[in-house]
């Protein structure tokens, strides 16, 4: 009877030994998935969580860019603001000077008032050729009426193929009237056509007060400006890569069927003045002389309007005047990165939220001034307290970190872990391995006691 219970407890002493051999890979493998699963679900809090600060950067980028292009005189109770004593004394009856990359408005002089353009008028129909061609590279079959336009010309020929690209590089840098009006019958068949697309893109860009009728800027009375939209419009195309390629642009090789030379710029200020990088020059007797002009230092970009002055040597030195009023007195300052998500106060309110900013968000101050104070509407509008902003006005239009988290929720696939071990197919060959084994076992156990079942009956 011992003996039998010795062998019976040996045979279940065998069987939960191999079991538990089974078992431990199997359960290590169902914990390696759970871990797994639980990792991906941590992952993917983390990265909605980041995604929701990225968020917060992206309204305030968008922001500061927007809120810029109404300026207030009325500085906040919040901030401390030196106002600059080497304001110039210009003699060009309207102007204004614009952080180009936040449009904070620097300086103005009757910035508003209505002048006749000349040929700075050629900053629209050049932007709208780039980014509303088909192509640059399409060839563009000269007019007559091109091959006849008054004024300065890049001696275009009737039937002539030349290039959209070249076509703007003569308007652009040598100024010809027949360039511009090539332009304009190849893309809506008339200047009167043209003419309407290109009010139609300032008013839509924010530039309410001027209209044209040409794309040259030849004198006519019904076609004017401001020094403020100018400014704005030209802030716009600097933000185009080839228009600023090719407003920058000193002197290029001009090859044409009646015409052969090398183009120079008009502006002067590319050769005069330190940083210059654009942009356009006129004149026509009633406009007198006119000059968009732009320059560069560090991360400060200024865009200058000058209308209405008295001559070409006079207006370019108001113009270098201007800008280095603005690069004493101004700097240009990263407030957040594109993709950056930060925590801001909202506005009246004793709380904050998260925001992410969509591209990179400038700040114009003084260069005595500290960093204004910034806050945010529960819409995403973000405000800059600081007498370079309207107060009423937003900066940018921000992303909240809730909308921006939710959208990324949506774009990540969760992995939970399995609630029943999954076995790889290491772990499958050893489990049946082992399963054989514990079958083979078993059947010479119980051969075994049967033997002695058999030797101690015939014993009795």
């Amino acid at each position: 009877m011992l003996r039998t219970l010795r062998s019976r407890w040996s045979f279940i002493a065998i069987c939960c030994w191999i079991t538990l051999l089974l078992l431990v890979p199997v359960g290590r493998t169902a914990a390696l998935a759970a871990a797994a699963g639980a990792a991906t679900t941590a992952t993917t809090a983390t990265t909605a969580t980041t995604a929701t600060d990225v968020a917060w950067a992206t309204a305030s980028a968008a922001a500061v860019k927007a809120a810029s292009s109404t300026v207030s005189s009325t500085v906040p109770s919040t901030v401390s603001l030196t106002v600059p004593s080497t304001v110039p004394v210009l003699r060009a009856e309207s102007a204004i000077l614009m952080d180009g990359a936040t449009g904070a408005v620097l300086y103005s002089n009757k910035e508003q008032a209505l002048m006749y353009p000349a040929s700075i008028t050629k900053i629209v129909t050049g932007i709208i050729a780039i980014e509303q061609s088909s192509s640059l590279d399409e060839w563009v079959t000269v007019s007559k009426e091109a091959r006849e336009e008054d004024g300065t010309r890049v001696y275009l020929a009737e039937g002539e193929q030349v290039t959209m690209r070249k076509l703007v590089e003569g308007m652009l840098i040598n100024s010809g009237n027949d360039a511009a009006t090539a332009i304009a019958d190849h893309m809506d068949g008339s200047k009167l056509k043209f003419a309407e697309r290109m009010n139609k893109f300032v008013h839509d860009i924010g530039a309410d007060s001027t209209q044209f009728v040409n794309p040259s800027g030849l004198h006519h009375v019904e076609q004017y400006t401001s020094a403020r939209d100018m400014a704005t419009i030209t802030q716009y195309a600097m933000r185009n890569p080839i228009f600023r390629e090719i407003v920058g642009t000193k002197t290029k090789p001009w090859v044409g069927a009646e015409w052969t030379s090398e183009l120079r710029n008009h502006n002067k200020l590319l050769w005069n003045y330190e940083g210059a990088t654009g942009v356009k020059n006129g004149y026509t007797v009633a406009s007198g002389q006119t000059l968009v002009g732009s320059a560069k230092r560090g991360d400060t970009e200024l865009i200058g309007v000058l209308l209405k002055g008295r001559s070409s040597k006079e207006i370019q030195a108001d113009m270098q005047a201007l800008l280095e009023y603005g690069f004493q007195n101004y700097t240009t300052s990263l407030f957040m990165r594109e993709g950056e998500m930060r925590q801001l106060p909202l506005r009246n309110a004793d709380e904050s939220a998260e925001f992410t900013a969509t591209a990179p968000v400038w700040i114009t101050t003084t260069v005595d001034e500290a960093q204004p104070a910034v806050t945010v509407d529960r819409a995403g509008n973000l405000y800059v307290e600081s007498a370079l902003y309207d107060p009423d006005t937003a900066a940018a239009v921000l992303t909240s970190g809730s909308e921006q988290a939710e959208k990324d929720d949506l774009q990540v696939v969760k992995n939970p872990a399995p609630t029943v071990p999954m076995l790889d197919s290491s772990n499958r060959s050893r489990y049946l391995w082992g399963l054989g084994a514990l079958v083979l076992l078993m059947v010479l156990l119980l051969r075994r006691q049967r033997r002695r079942k058999n030797r101690n009956r015939y014993r009795l």
